[in-house]
Order: C-alpha cells, then structure tokens, then sequence
C-alpha cells in the first residue's frame, strides 16, 4: 500500500491511500482519517486499507482522483519520535533523536534567514515502526517495520563554533508498505538507487541497500535498546553514503553525493581542502528513488531554498 497525507488546514491532514503508479488516490474516510490512527490500530484498519488499495490499482473505484503531489504534507505530519543516523557509517548504530513536532512537505519551500549559516540537505531513507518492545532483536525488529519512508534533513553548519544545528525534515509525499517494493526490499535493506540532483545536476546515485552498513532492524534495535517504542516511531538511516574506490592511486566516489558535508568530506581527503560551498537562497534540491520499473517508488521530494519575506 502506498500513503500520503493531503493538506486540510490540520495539523495531521487528510489520509489518502495512493495507487502503486502514483496517478490515482482514494480518501478512505469510511476506515481511518490520519496516518497515526493507522499505525496504532495497524492489525484491524490495514486489511481494510489494503482491500481499498487493491480496488483503486484495479481501477474500480468511481470515487478516486487524479494524485496531486503539490498538496502533500509529509505522510506522517508529526511524529511522538524522530531518530535517525547510523545506517550507513562503520561506526555501532546509534540514531540521535532529532525534531519531530512539525515536518516539511516534498514540496514546501526552505526559508533559510542567514545566508552564511552553512544550510545543507541530506538524502536519506526512513521507516515507521510498530510498538517495538525494550531489547528488541535486529531480527525482530525487521517485522515492526509497518512504512518505508524517503527523507531529506536539513541542517546548518555552524562553522564558527564547529557544530552542526538540527532545522528540519521534509518527507517524500508518499509512504510505502515493506511488501509494496518486493524483492527490492530484503532483510531491512532497500536495494534501489537514490539520486539526489542540486540545481538541475545529478551529484549522487547510491544503492541504498549495498552500500548500507547497519540496516533498519539494526537500528530500531539500538534505539529500543533502553526502552519501548510506541507505534509511530520514525526511524532514520542517516545521509546515504557509498564508499571510495582507490583508481590509478587517487581516491575517487563513483556514486556521488547526497549532502554537502559529504563532499566537502570528500574534497578534504582528496586534497586536503573543502571548497564546495553549502547551500544559499535560489538553490533547488531533488531527491528521488525510482523502482525497478523505472516508476517513482515515493514521488520525489522538491524544494527550493528562499530568503525570508
């Protein structure tokens, strides 16, 4: 099943169940309002929701519409815990906790007010948990993966003090159930490619799956290791990396890169010095995942950099 929430002039907006293409979408007020209400009550309302969504990929369904991706919120608006990091370093998993009270749409404009304060995005791959019991196993874990998200983090780098400052996620429009991308999901892993493009150029093409060091049960596991979580937890995998490759003695990164510190980690290495400059008002980030098929597995995330009004 794929889901996204409309904008309704809530906080929560409107539940909508989307077809596997992306071209229709179906309200299914007559089973659940919101995303949240879903994921709490997943074991009875989910049968419901997949018999709606198995109509309108049939096409008979007189009630559905054309999907309009503009009017997304992110699929979950707001979650009781955001967590992310950890997939894809050589490090032990540890997902920091990070915002969760207000989440951008794919669509929705970044307001950066200090043009010099090191704003960067970061491309990455998310999941929604069931309630996940204190010391749950990796394994185990894997089966409380209930959504299969795409996130783009944005944050600054405060380079006068040396840290970085957490300022917001925005969410694909849509939110994918594990058995919606078939084989290409596997033991907590997502194996497509992520391309990221940065005022029209492609700079990255990772596989989110070969390349993912610690995968999602991993980090569930490690976030639950000190207490339960509660249904609706979302969970991160950090900026997606893929790793150097040494050619004719220089190192070199095939796949790109899906955030600025990333190249500017790159360009360090290789030459002892980062030029490549963060992100400035004008700028325009996109982020997408297609599947096999070559369709969008999540309709792509958009967003401009602003100044504010």
């Amino acid at each position: 099943m794929k889901f996204a929430s409309y904008q309704d002039a809530s906080r929560d907006g409107q539940l909508v169940v989307v077809s596997r293409d992306l071209t229709q979408a179906v309200y299914p007020t007559h089973i659940a309002n919101r995303l949240q209400q879903v994921l709490d009550d997943w074991n009875y309302l989910s049968p419901q929701l997949q018999d709606l969504s198995d109509l309108l990929n049939a096409g008979r369904l007189r009630n559905a519409f054309a999907f309009n991706p503009a009017q997304c919120m992110a699929p979950l608006p707001r979650a009781y815990q955001w967590a992310r990091g950890g997939g894809f370093t050589s490090d032990a998993p540890l997902p920091t906790q990070t915002s969760s009270d207000s989440f951008f749409g794919a669509q929705d404009t970044f307001v950066c007010a200090d043009a010099n304060a090191g704003l960067d995005f970061s491309a990455e791959l998310a999941v929604a948990t069931s309630d996940i019991p204190q010391g749950c196993s990796p394994e185990k874990a894997i089966e409380g993966i209930r959504l299969v998200l795409l996130a783009n983090h944005w944050a600054l780098h405060l380079l006068n003090n040396h840290s970085t400052k957490d300022a917001g996620t925005a969410f694909a429009p849509v939110a994918v159930t594990p058995d919606e991308l078939g084989e290409a999901w596997s033991q907590g892993r997502l194996h497509l490619t992520l391309q990221s493009t940065l005022n029209g150029r492609k700079v990255g093409l990772c596989d989110t799956g070969e390349d993912m060091t610690h995968h999602f049960g991993e980090l569930i596991a490690a976030l639950a290791n000190s207490r339960k979580l509660s249904a609706g937890t979302l969970v991160g995998s950090g900026t997606v990396r893929s790793p150097s490759v040494e050619k004719n003695g220089q190192t070199d990164w095939p796949k790109g890169y899906h955030s600025i510190a990333e190249k500017r980690a790159m360009e360090t290495q290789q030459d002892g010095n980062a030029v490549a400059d963060f992100l400035h008002s004008g700028d325009a980030v996109r982020i997408e995942m297609k599947g096999r098929d070559g369709l969008g597995v999540f309709g792509a995330i958009a967003q401009d950099v602003a100044k504010p009004v």
